[in-house]
């Protein structure tokens, strides 16, 4: 697998559980800021928003349990990778560089984990952006009919484990391809060697990806549904970035995300789905801007 890095950032590795340690990149110095990345890729999608953020912020920039360089623990049960764990890792992480308070921010699957550690972990979140997702239980709403093929990947990895591990394992680069090319504005963003340290992390990575996604059909819908029926809600404040996928879907973001978060800042914004790398000073200004409320 090519070894690529953020240049300037510190590599660190740390101990969040019981035998899984993540890999994380760091740098800068100043208020802290925790970067979660999304689908199909690394904490490498972060490179430009993070040396923007690093002149005056501790940024952390984690590969999450399952991608990356980070560890893949066996499916051995459902809450393996939950968000509820998965979030919980980040805490630790933080903790374990030295901070019990730090704001954060999630791409994509980071965006879930961070939607959780802000619902779990509010001592911890200050402030918490997400960027083109929808909570889960509001995206199975969302997806229905015709409209339901842009999401064929969240049905095939629900399935019980070896059919989706299976077919993707057979042919990775077709498959994790597919996101980079068809959810991308162009091209430009993304450089070869970028892409292709994805599609090589990813190859690395299927059972524990699988394991996210059938984590998010299943125990992360009873997470959530529980906290929804509880009348629990993100008591910190909040930032939204999407694209206009309502307008498609038929469904209205800003309304959905408004029964989770009390205050909220919601946005639409015009670049593709990998909008940390299509549009980093939008993003890096965003972040600033949340620091803010």
């Amino acid at each position: 697998m090519t070894s690529l890095s953020i240049p300037g950032f510190t590599p660190h590795r740390v101990r969040v559980d019981d035998g899984v340690s993540l890999h994380a990149a760091v740098g800068g110095a100043g208020r802290p800021v925790v970067l979660l990345h999304g689908f199909p890729q690394t904490h490498l999608m972060w490179r430009h928003v993070a040396a923007d953020l690093a002149a005056d912020r501790t940024v952390i920039c984690p590969d999450l349990r399952g991608y990356g360089e980070s560890d893949k623990p066996a499916e051995t049960g459902p809450d393996v990778y939950s968000k509820r764990t998965m979030a919980r890792d980040v805490v630790r992480l933080a903790a374990e560089l030295g901070h019990d308070g730090f704001d954060l921010v999630g791409h994509d699957r980071g965006a879930l984990v961070a939607f959780r550690a802000a619902m779990d972990h509010p001592g911890a979140v200050r402030r918490v952006a997400m960027l083109d997702v929808l909570p889960t239980l509001d995206m199975w709403d969302s997806l229905r009919g015709l409209s339901a093929a842009v999401g064929f990947h969240l049905y095939l990895m629900a399935q019980e484990p070896g059919l989706p591990e299976a077919m993707i394992g057979a042919s990775p680069d077709a498959f994790f391809g597919h996101f980079l090319d068809a959810w991308a504005s162009g091209p430009a963003a993304m450089p070869d060697e970028v892409r292709r340290r994805y599609l090589d992390a990813c190859a690395a990575a299927v059972p524990s990806i699988v394991a996210d996604y059938r984590a998010s059909a299943g125990i992360d819908v009873d997470h959530d549904a529980a906290d929804r029926d509880a009348g629990n809600r993100i008591s910190v404040p909040v930032t939204v970035l999407q694209q206009d996928w309502g307008a498609a879907l038929g469904y209205h973001a800003e309304g959905l995300w408004s029964a989770w978060a009390p205050d909220l800042r919601h946005r639409t914004v015009g670049c593709g789905h990998f909008m940390a790398e299509e549009d980093p000073a939008l993003i890096a200004a965003e972040i600033r801007a949340l620091a803010d409320r």
